[in-house]
């Protein structure tokens, strides 16, 4: 006899942001079980759990999956469920310092909301980005920038958020080097100088709202943004063009669109995945077209 699917698996991160999380767990529960769904909590451990959860688990007992927590837990989350082939769909509860994949789908900030639409019905499909042997679902991230968001104090980034960011990104720049790369796609292969450079699946990324305006995560394209060599006095007013989103035109950018890339380097370059800490180069992008269903609000989200 069939199983009725009416499990939710709930992957939490009790440290996320300023733990807002944990004072709304039993709620949580609460409201999933009055919904008629059992659930079963999984505590983020650095991914460790949450894969052999789900290479365990059988999905067909399952209605969906719920990630409690910012964009590292997201991407924790989806790793471990295209690597074990699973294809339920995803709600996020965003509870994060940074929550750009939830911004991209216009998630609300009130937990009502989101659980509203993390246990409601409309969803839409979205690509899953491939760097390596891994998996992203917003930005994959490299160049002299790129320790910002590792190295801001995380107290410091729960207090006053995006703020702390842009403090940071200013702070680095008298210190800032360019680096060689060579980028190959398919239509074109480019040798540049870049300070910093961004694979976009979403839109925002480390606080920046309008990084990549122009991307859409289920065109099966990544978005390519390079910060090429320039003098340094440049840098701050492109600084500016980036906050509002004016940047992929400026003469000191290369954007451009692929479904597949590798970035070489002859120097060690650190690299971000999702912000977390990423792989070392050379670096080899693709995209799992529409991988990803992902739940969202009936009445703001109509991009299907």
């Amino acid at each position: 006899m069939e199983k009725k699917n009416n499990k939710i698996l709930l992957y939490y991160n009790a440290h996320s942001g300023s733990g807002v999380f944990k004072n709304n767990l039993d709620h949580i529960v609460e409201r999933c079980q009055d919904a008629g769904y059992q659930v079963i909590p999984v505590r983020a451990a650095k991914g460790i759990a949450i894969n052999k959860v789900m290479a365990e688990m059988d999905d067909s007992e399952y209605s969906r999956v719920i990630a409690a927590g910012g964009d590292g837990t997201v991407n924790l989350c989806v790793n471990a469920m295209v690597k074990n082939d699973i294809h339920l769909p995803l709600a996020i509860l965003p509870a994060g310092t940074a929550n750009d994949f939830a911004y991209y789908f216009e998630l609300p900030t009130d937990i009502e909301y989101q659980l509203d639409i993390a246990l409601g019905k409309k969803t839409t499909k979205v690509d899953v980005g491939v760097v390596n042997d891994r998996y992203f679902i917003n930005v994959a991230a490299l160049g002299a920038l790129i320790d910002v968001s590792q190295k801001t104090d995380p107290n410091l980034k729960n207090a006053i958020g995006t703020l702390a960011y842009y403090l940071k990104a200013l702070t680095e720049i008298p210190q800032i080097r360019a680096l060689p790369v060579k980028l190959t796609t398919p239509e074109a292969v480019y040798e540049e100088e870049i300070y910093f450079m961004v694979v976009m699946n979403g839109e925002s990324a480390g606080g920046f709202r309008k990084l990549s305006p122009e991307s859409y995560v289920n065109d099966g394209k990544l978005d390519v943004i390079a910060f090429k060599k320039m003098p340094i006095v440049e840098l701050a007013p492109l600084l500016v063009e980036v906050i509002h989103g004016r940047h992929p035109n400026n003469k000191h950018v290369l954007y451009f669109q692929t479904d597949k890339l590798t970035i070489e380097s002859e120097e060690d370059i650190s690299t971000d995945i999702d912000g977390e800490h990423g792989e070392k180069l050379p670096l080899s992008f693709s995209v799992l077209h529409n991988r990803l269903e992902v739940f969202v609000s009936e009445t703001t989200w109509n991009y299907d």
